[in-house]
C-alpha cells in the first residue's frame, strides 16, 4: 500500500512538471482597441449619421478582466492529453469583474481608475502592463467601505474618497495606502478633484452640504457653501471636477451644477428641475473636456447629459437599457486628454467609453 501510494504521487507530479515546461506563458493583452473602433462603419454615434455629422463615437466599455485577453499558447497534443489526464484546466475561474462602479480618473500612461461601492474597491485597468489590479486596502489592515471619488496627487499618489470612512485616503501607485486626511472633518465625502496649479484638494461633503478646501498635505484651509438653494449655497453636493481654473459641483438635490473659481467664488451655475431631457432632475457626475464642454450626468433618467461653456444645453446621451450608449442609473464621469469620456454606467456594472471627435 505504502509503494502504491508513492508511486501515485510522483507520477502525478511528474505531469505537472511536464506540462510546466512544455507549455509557453501566455501573454496578456488589453482588448480595447479605442482608436480602431473609430473606423467601424457601423459605431453607434451621437447625433447618428443618419441625423448629422456625429460629434461622439461609442468607443467601448471597461468591465474588468473580461477586457484582457491572454494568447493562445502553442500547446501540443502531448501537452493536451496530460493536462486531461492530471484533471489540470477543468475549474474555470470566474473572472473578477465591476459590480458598482462610482467614478473614475485616467492617468498620463493610460491607467484607468474606477472606485467600486459594492466590491469596496479600486479597480486599475493596466493597458500598459496588460492587467487588471484591484486595490482593496484603504489602510494597513482595513478595507474600503464605500469608495466613491477618486483624483491623482502630482507625485502619482492616488487619493480616494470613501463616504463611510469619512475621510481621503492616499495610495502609493502601487495601491500601497499611505495615510489619510480629512479624518474628523469630512462626514461623508463624495466627489474629490485637484487643482493642478496650485496642488489645492476640493472634496465634497454630501452631508455636511459644503465643499471643503485642503492643501497638498491634506490641512483644511477653506470651507465653499452651506446648506440652502441660493446663489452658491448647496444641497447635498455629490461629485466635482476642477477644470480650466474652475471647480465645477454637481449640487444634486438642487438640481444644477455650480461652477466657483478656485478661492470659492461663485460664477454661474445652470440646470433646472423639469420632466424633459436636458432638465436636471438628480444630476451625479459632472466633467469638462478641452473645448469646455460640460458633461452631466442625469442619474434619474439614465442620460449623459452634454453642455457648452455657457450651460447651455447640446445633447443627451443615452436613456435607460443595456446597449451601447443606454445606461442604468450611471453615477460619475471623467474625461482624459484624448476627450474620450468616461461614463460610470452604476447598474450595469461597467464603464462606458465615448469618444468626443471635436468641433462645433
Amino acid at each position: 500500500m505504502r509503494i502504491h501510494t508513492t508511486l501515485h504521487w510522483g507520477t502525478g507530479f511528474w505531469l505537472v512538471l511536464l506540462l510546466t515546461a512544455c507549455a509557453e506563458t501566455p501573454k496578456k493583452t488589453f482588448d480595447m482597441d479605442l482608436e480602431g473602433v473609430l473606423e467601424q462603419r457601423d459605431t453607434p454615434s451621437w447625433p447618428s449619421k443618419e441625423q448629422a455629422v456625429p460629434r461622439y463615437l461609442f468607443a467601448g466599455e471597461l468591465t474588468g478582466e473580461e477586457n484582457f485577453t491572454r494568447e493562445q499558447s502553442k500547446r501540443s497534443g502531448l501537452v493536451k492529453v496530460l493536462a486531461w489526464v492530471a484533471g489540470l484546466g477543468l475549474e474555470q475561474k470566474q473572472p473578477r469583474v465591476l459590480q458598482r462602479p462610482q467614478g473614475g480618473t485616467v492617468d498620463e500612461q493610460g491607467r484607468v481608475y474606477v472606485t467600486d461601492v459594492s466590491r469596496q474597491a479600486v479597480f486599475v485597468f493596466d493597458k500598459v502592463a496588460g492587467e487588471l489590479l484591484i486595490w482593496e486596502n484603504a489602510r494597513p489592515g482595513v478595507r474600503f467601505i464605500a469608495p466613491i471619488g477618486i483624483t491623482l496627487d502630482a507625485n502619482g499618489e492616488v487619493l480616494v474618497a470613501d463616504a463611510e470612512l469619512a475621510a481621503v485616503l492616499r495610495l502609493g501607485p502601487d495601491g500601497r495606502p499611505l495615510g489619510s486626511f480629512g479624518d474628523g472633518i469630512l462626514v461623508r465625502p463624495t466627489g474629490i478633484a485637484r487643482d493642478p496649479a496650485t496642488g489645492t484638494i476640493y472634496v465634497a461633503d454630501t452631508r455636511a452640504n459644503d465643499i471643503k478646501v485642503f492643501d497638498a498635505e491634506g490641512q483644511l484651509l477653506d470651507t465653499i457653501g452651506s446648506r440652502g438653494d441660493g446663489p452658491g449655497d448647496l444641497n447635498a453636493p455629490t461629485y466635482i471636477s476642477f477644470a480650466h481654473d474652475r471647480l465645477y459641483v454637481t449640487d444634486t438635490l438642487n438640481s444644477r451644477i455650480q461652477i466657483f473659481d478656485r478661492d470659492g467664488a461663485m460664477l454661474e451655475m445652470f440646470g433646472q428641475r423639469g420632466l424633459y431631457v436636458g432638465n436636471l432632475t438628480r444630476p451625479k457626475g459632472v466633467a469638462v473636456d478641452d473645448e469646455g464642454n460640460i458633461y452631466v450626468v442625469e442619474s434619474y433618467y439614465d442620460y449623459v447629459l452634454i453642455f457648452d461653456q455657457q450651460g447651455r444645453y447640446l445633447l443627451p446621451i443615452g436613456g435607460t437599457g443595456h446597449r451601447p450608449g443606454q445606461f442604468y442609473l450611471p453615477a460619475g464621469i471623467w474625461t482624459d486628454r484624448h476627450n474620450r469620456v468616461y461614463v460610470a454606467d452604476m447598474f450595469n456594472g461597467r464603464v462606458v467609453i465615448l469618444q468626443y471627435l471635436g468641433g462645433a
